[in-house]
């Protein structure tokens, strides 16, 4: 369990050396990245972007040499001074060796993980007797379809959740440094324990995981007439199914109870759904509009649950649709014209046309905002729709 909040707030003493402010005032720390994938590539090019001095190392020595070549540190040697702070991000599966052994190694470093589950990572630390005042849990919200220190962003983390969980014997120290790299690297930070951030995870970031991939599965069989008529719906659902399967493999295996759990509801609610359909197919559907409707609705309310814009409490958008040419320099001007107007885009999503030299441009603004920017597109030549 984590330390209350009254303990994780209270002042803490920084040892002398530990860390430094330069004269612009940001801050600098010896950093060592053990894994340099998609996370700790990007994590180390944000950090150094910060001050921060990063060494790398990798077991693959093409994955290392890109992640310095990208700008995300230097390379781990003989030579290099003791971190005061690893960060471990190998994958789930051998997470808690590679902490246990830089905890040994490194006797006076904190040490965190950014892997995305941590029971069975705090409980495997347990079981080797590891120095867990030094340890804190972390997992970063942010990632992407592609893998490896290639598709790495220095921006990957920012504006993301990043969650913060500490060992019941986390130092303050060892927390406040954590959560001070979180920071550095632009994320949100919150504090929970392993066991409430497994569920957590299960729900809203492995369960979509899952079920994009069954979603995408039932393309496989399709004839290309049927794929043809693909629109954007579908593409939203299965983006995701893009993701690295042995990283995957990996993820869901280590919180397999927690998903478990999450699909066990979810197996509830659909076979409700499926036998509703039944009986509105055999011509028996007394009853089954409802478990539709329900469905439906049950979703709504879910999806308007979702944090808003910053964070902020969810606020219902509205949609002004564009016609928009395929064609080079399109979406710039046509983003030009909504600046021009005044009005602030919230979200965009765009939508080819079927063998069309055109496409669809979502724009969403706040209600009070759409009729003015139809007026001002249309004036602009655009052609907007009703």
């Amino acid at each position: 369990m984590p330390q209350p909040a009254s303990d994780l707030s209270a002042p803490v003493r920084v040892p002398r050396g530990t860390v430094r402010v330069d004269s612009l005032g940001r801050v600098s720390s010896d950093v060592l990245i053990l894994g340099t994938g998609l996370i700790g590539t990007s994590l180390g090019i944000a950090l150094s972007r910060k001050g921060f001095r990063i060494q790398l190392n990798d077991p693959s020595p093409t994955a290392q040499a890109l992640a310095r070549d990208l700008g995300a540190g230097t390379l781990l040697d003989s030579t290099s001074p003791d971190p005061t702070l690893v960060i471990v991000a190998a994958p789930p599966d051998v997470a808690a060796a590679v902490v246990a052994d830089a905890l040994e190694r490194w006797p006076a470093a904190v040490v965190t993980d950014v892997a995305s589950v941590k029971r069975i990572i705090h409980e495997e630390l347990v079981r080797r007797g590891a120095d867990l005042s030094r340890y804190v849990g972390s997992h970063p919200m942010a990632g992407r379809e592609r893998t490896g220190a290639g598709a790495a962003r220095g921006d990957l983390f920012e504006g993301r959740a990043w969650v913060v969980v500490p060992a019941e014997s986390s130092s303050r120290y060892a927390v406040e440094m954590v959560t001070a790299i979180a920071h550095a690297a632009g994320s949100a930070v919150s504090t929970m324990d392993a066991a409430a951030h497994d569920e957590a995870v299960a729900a809203i970031s492995h369960m979509p995981q899952v079920f994009a991939s069954l979603v995408a599965a039932q393309l496989r069989g399709l004839d290309d007439r049927a794929l043809a008529l693909s629109g954007q719906g579908v593409r939203d659902v299965t983006r995701i199914a893009a993701s690295d399967p042995r990283l995957w493999t990996q993820i869901l295996a280590g919180n397999a109870g927690a998903i478990r759990d999450v699909l066990v509801r979810v197996q509830d609610n659909l076979g409700d759904l499926v036998a509703a359909l039944d009986r509105i197919d055999r011509g028996d559907g007394i009853g089954g509009l409802e478990v539709v409707n329900r469905t439906v609705l049950h979703g709504n309310a879910g999806r308007a649950r979702l944090p808003g814009k910053h964070g902020a409490a969810p606020t219902a958008y509205e949609p002004v649709t564009v016609v928009i040419p395929d064609e080079p320099g399109s979406l710039g001007r046509l983003l030009t014209d909504i600046g021009e107007a005044g009005v602030n885009l919230e979200d965009v999503r765009l939508d080819h046309g079927l063998e069309q030299p055109f496409g669809l441009a979502e724009i969403m603004v706040l209600p009070a905002a759409v009729e003015h920017l139809h007026t001002v597109l249309t004036e602009q030549g655009w052609r907007v729709l009703d």
